[in-house]
């Protein structure tokens, strides 16, 4: 992903632009054929480390780089440099070389969303069947299982990687189009060549610049993997609190929690991935906000895109790869889950009993008041919930002593997930 953004590789993508654009030309009678060859006869031209200083000596004068690039390549072709970036604009190059560069990033970023999908999928069968406790606003609300966790996620990445190509899709695009975007001095035809050279589709229309709602979009996608790789740090986080301790991060041999306390073993990739998705958000907002330019063009993008470019794209490189590790490692407590599934003495099948009494005839506000009240006594007192509505005469008059144990199967919350896993991973 470095790469990508070297400056080599930038100026490798410019000089095909020019190449291509020069081979077109020449193909229409607009400049010589022999410029067109020239212009390849000097490929490759090496942007080594001693290249890349001379073109930023270049600019240092120019005060403008793509002039500074032209330069430079200039020297390498010899005279018939003449007729390179004919009826061209800088724009051209930067947009359609931007397109190129977020393309690759996104093709790097699709493995990476690839990979936490199968760490995902693996960890989902494992745990299928793994009961512990569903939770909503963090206090205990129904039986689930871990398998279900692992689910949920993966249906959310599977989204994402939906997300992820259609932003490809929609930053896939080349614009050869001149000043103002009127094909004035280089013809459509120029643009379509490049723009099948390099796998990408002419821009329908562009001003000076390609449309930066395309690029709003990319970036948006971006924010909404951040948020999904959160969203999983987030539960992890939770479920390794010490109360909780439901998993755990893979704590390696040798490995160290705290400066200070030896016993300490701490979340610490897990909340490395909460911050990294909050970096690559902060992205988002400066990508709208650059849809909305002066005229046929202005440049108040361009210093934002050489920021949330690279930033955005090899952050969530990273960030993705970090959490399929994390996911592929991450140690299970089944014993734990147990524990807590047993912490509130069943009041975890008080929804049950509530409708089995409805069932029977009693009102629903009856009903819901009179579960209540026994879930109420578990609660302060921490009672059995079960022993507390056998005892309860009002729950007698509905449910026997046999019905009652009946509701209390932790079978009935797993009943459907087989159907839940059939409609994930279909």
């Amino acid at each position: 992903m470095l790469a990508i953004w070297s400056a080599a590789s930038k100026y490798q993508i410019w000089f095909e632009i020019e190449a291509h654009a020069a081979s077109a030309m020449a193909d229409i009678g607009m400049i010589p054929a022999s410029a067109a060859k020239a212009v390849w006869a000097a490929a490759p031209i090496t942007f080594d480390e001693a290249a890349i200083a001379k073109i930023d000596a270049i600019e240092a004068v120019t005060k403008h780089d793509v002039i500074a690039f032209l330069t430079y390549v200039a020297e390498k072709v010899g005279e018939e440099a003449r007729f390179l970036h004919q009826g061209m604009t800088s724009s051209d190059v930067l947009d359609t070389c931007l397109n190129v560069q977020l393309m690759r990033a996104t093709d790097l970023l699709i493995s990476g969303v690839e990979r936490v999908l199968a760490a995902l999928k693996t960890r989902a069968y494992e745990t299928k069947d793994m009961p512990c406790m569903g939770r909503s606003h963090g206090i205990h609300a129904e039986p689930v299982t871990m398998g279900l966790k692992f689910a949920r996620f993966y249906a959310e990445f599977a989204r994402n990687l939906q997300r992820l190509k259609a932003a490809r899709a929609e930053i896939a695009t080349c614009a050869i189009s001149g000043a103002v975007g009127s094909f004035a001095n280089v013809p459509p035809s120029v643009e379509a060549y490049v723009a099948n050279k390099l796998s990408l589709t002419p821009e329908p229309i562009s001003t000076q610049i390609i449309p930066r709602d395309r690029h709003a979009m990319f970036f948006a996608t971006l924010g909404v993997i951040a948020s999904g790789i959160e969203n999983i740090a987030t539960e992890i986080r939770h479920l390794q609190r010490t109360e909780v301790l439901e998993a755990e991060e893979y704590f390696s041999p040798g490995q160290k929690g705290s400066s200070a306390m030896p016993h300490k073993r701490n979340p610490v990739l897990s909340e490395n991935l909460t911050g990294l998705a909050r970096m690559v958000r902060s992205v988002v907002t400066p990508a709208l906000e650059n849809v909305a330019l002066w005229h046929e063009r202005d440049i108040s993008h361009s210093s934002v895109e050489r920021f949330i470019g690279p930033d955005a794209t090899i952050t969530l490189d990273f960030a993705l790869h970090r959490l399929a590790g994390l996911i592929e490692k991450l140690v299970l407590y089944p014993e734990h889950m147990q524990r807590n599934l047993d912490q509130l003495g069943g009041l975890i099948f008080s929804q049950r009993v509530m409708l089995a009494l409805t069932q029977k005839g009693m009102s629903r506000e009856d009903a819901y008041a009179c579960v209540q009240k026994s879930a109420m006594q578990v609660w302060s007192e921490k009672k059995n919930f079960l022993h507390l509505l056998k005892a309860d005469a009002d729950v007698a008059k509905y449910l026997s002593t046999s019905e009652l144990c009946a509701l209390f199967d932790m079978a009935h919350h797993t009943q459907h997930i087989d159907t839940i896993f059939a409609r994930v991973f279909a």
